[in-house]
């Protein structure tokens, strides 16, 4: 008998060169999950689109002559509410902070294109990472599943919502290590910014799954935006309290102790579950070092990175809090480690800063 169709994805093309148009187009057709319902060389173009189309799905360059990516973006949203963007841009400082500003305004995702016709045209990792991303986009939007997912199942877990962390913990933790990948920055960005003052009583340690020269920029987002230090710590940097760490892109970031201080391991190691730097490996060695003075924070990102880390933090007595689904971009990364009955609690976003507040102590300054 056939088979029901399902709809494809809907998705349009924003970029003003004819070649990165029309091998997205190629890579998406032989894919058979998307329909490219239309393709714009401008940002006003774009904005006439989405308002005509309404794209589940839209790809859209930062750099383009006229109206650029950074500029048609919130237009494009508010004729199309309901598209996915994901930004592409080369690797530069300034994309990277583009990039960023972008995230902020409600794009879902950034991916950096090889500088070179060549890598672009023939990196087969490209190719795949493209396609990636927007195959998590789409499970998020809650069309299609994974093929080899498992069916749901009942599981005795934390009430969603929980802001009372206090029975949930054997000491006040002084470190909180936050994992995050698609739809991170400005999850992160919020959780910082509601913890108020109670920043300055923690050491905060995050890895963000981004590319080098995108993590120095969401540093300087951060400290502009909650104002106490954040950077990239350099390896064996003494650690200290009301400062944020953010994992430099391409490099693993984790802990120990020498001296009878904590201080950063930045490493080159191989990557962890596909992931460099991996929220893992800092989970695993906040675990090792840290025990019940830490917390754990997995955010919104596609994967399941920060699961096995997860299971280390709770049997070290540590305390994992898992942003809801609801509220999160993609929520591969923390529903992960909720089916793995990891998490002490599952939280929204909104609830999350003022829950550690609460815990930690400090008031709502900022």
């Amino acid at each position: 008998m056939p088979q029901p169709s399902t709809r494809l994805s809907t998705v349009m093309i924003v970029d003003d060169s004819v070649v990165v148009r029309g091998l997205f187009a190629r890579w998406l057709g032989e894919s058979g999950k998307f329909n490219v319902v239309a393709v714009a060389g401008d940002g006003e173009m774009a904005i006439e689109h989405a308002a005509r189309y309404h794209p589940d799905i839209v790809v859209l360059d930062i750099d383009m002559p006229g109206l650029d990516g950074v500029a048609a973006l919130p237009r494009l949203v508010k004729e199309s509410p309901g598209s996915a963007v994901l930004m592409t841009t080369t690797l530069t400082e300034r994309n990277a902070r583009l990039a960023l500003q972008c995230m902020t305004m409600g794009a879902v995702d950034v991916l950096p294109k090889p500088e070179s016709r060549s890598g672009l045209t023939l990196s087969l990792d490209f190719r795949s990472e493209f396609l990636g991303k927007l195959a998590s986009i789409e499970q998020s939007r809650g069309r299609s599943a994974p093929a080899d997912a498992e069916p749901p199942m009942p599981l005795a877990l934390p009430p969603v919502g929980v802001v009372d962390l206090k029975p949930l913990v054997s000491v006040v933790p002084r470190y909180l290590v936050i994992g995050a990948s698609t739809g991170g920055p400005r999850a992160v960005a919020r959780v910082l910014s509601d913890l108020g003052d109670a920043a300055h009583h923690l050491t905060t340690l995050v890895v963000q799954h981004m590319p080098p020269l995108f993590t120095a920029s969401f540093a300087d987002q951060i400290a502009t935006q909650i104002g106490i230090p954040a950077r990239e710590p350099y390896d064996g940097e003494r650690l200290a309290r009301g400062t944020v760490y953010i994992a430099p892109g391409g490099r693993h970031l984790g802990i120990e102790r020498k001296l009878g201080h904590i201080v950063a391991n930045v490493s080159d190691g191989p990557p962890v579950r596909f992931c460099r730097p991996a929220v893992d490996v800092l989970f695993n060695e906040a675990a090792r070092h840290l025990g019940p003075a830490a917390l754990g924070l997995v955010m919104t990102g596609m994967g399941s990175d920060g699961t096995e880390g997860a299971a280390a933090l709770r049997r070290a007595g540590a305390a994992v809090i898992a942003q809801d689904e609801a509220s999160s971009t993609i929520w591969g990364m923390p529903g992960s480690v909720v089916r793995a009955r990891h998490a002490s609690a599952i939280i929204p976003l909104a609830n999350i800063g003022p829950a550690i507040r609460a815990l930690v102590g400090g008031g709502h300054g900022a």
